[in-house]
């Protein structure tokens, strides 16, 4: 076992190391799969999909971590194992699937303390905790916090016009759907409980607003709400 060294850092090139492992292991849950993967049918549940929501969850994992004060290292590495299993399990499983994932890739690739093992793992397999997040330890609260916010702002609201085009919508149907990113953008705010997520999902949530008003005022036939008129 290593020795435990408060304040260490997960070296850059074992993360990298990490990175690769995810990757490939979404890569091969897809193409394990007849039917080219559990949740291929909607292009953005791809390997290729996953593993950007992936890197997107890290960096705001780590924003969080460093202005709140959670264990850096734990975070990271936990947002980055988060969804390694996600191609592969049900949704209701896959938390737990991914932090036996990590357990064996961590226990099996450098030194690591059992210590640190054990708290990204348990990060991991909480992190679909749908109680309120003071349950939970602060390096598992920013990783949940994380999560949510990756689909609110700007991210979100390209990610609907995506399902718009898979869908066979039109532009008429664009502020309807930007409003129900600014829902759901709204509920994930309420759950968050750090101040730093607060301000991110502030500033999402405000670019969306934006991003609506702008449809509102340059296409034909829309309300202030967000709704087509309906002719009433």
């Amino acid at each position: 076992m290593g020795v435990e060294i408060k304040g260490s850092r997960v070296p850059d090139d074992e993360f990298a190391e990490m990175e690769r492992f995810v990757r490939e292991y979404l890569a091969a849950s897809v193409e394990s799969e007849d039917d080219g993967g559990r949740m291929r049918w909607y292009p953005w549940h791809s390997a290729e999909y996953r593993f950007n929501h992936i890197l997107n969850v890290v960096d705001i994992a780590e924003r969080i971590a460093a202005e709140e004060g959670a264990d850096a290292d734990v975070v990271r590495v936990a947002a980055l194992f988060h969804d390694v299993a996600k191609l592969e399990a049900e949704q209701d499983v896959h938390a737990e699937a991914g932090a036996r994932v990590a357990r064996q890739y961590l226990e099996t690739h450098g030194d690591y303390p059992d210590s640190f093992v054990a708290a990204v793992c348990s990060s991991v397999e909480d992190h679909s905790y749908q109680g309120p997040l003071s349950d939970l330890s602060l390096e598992t609260r920013s990783l949940i916090e994380a999560d949510l916010l990756d689909k609110v702002g700007a991210n979100g609201t390209a990610l609907m016009v995506l399902r718009m085009g898979y869908e066979a919508r039109t532009h008429m149907d664009a502020a309807e759907m930007v409003q129900r990113v600014l829902e759901r953008g709204r509920e994930h705010a309420a759950r968050v409980e750090s101040d730093t997520a607060e301000s991110i999902a502030h500033e999402r949530i405000k670019r969306v607003k934006w991003f609506r008003e702008w449809l509102e005022e340059e296409i034909a036939g829309m309300d202030h709400d967000g709704r087509e008129f309906d002719g009433r």
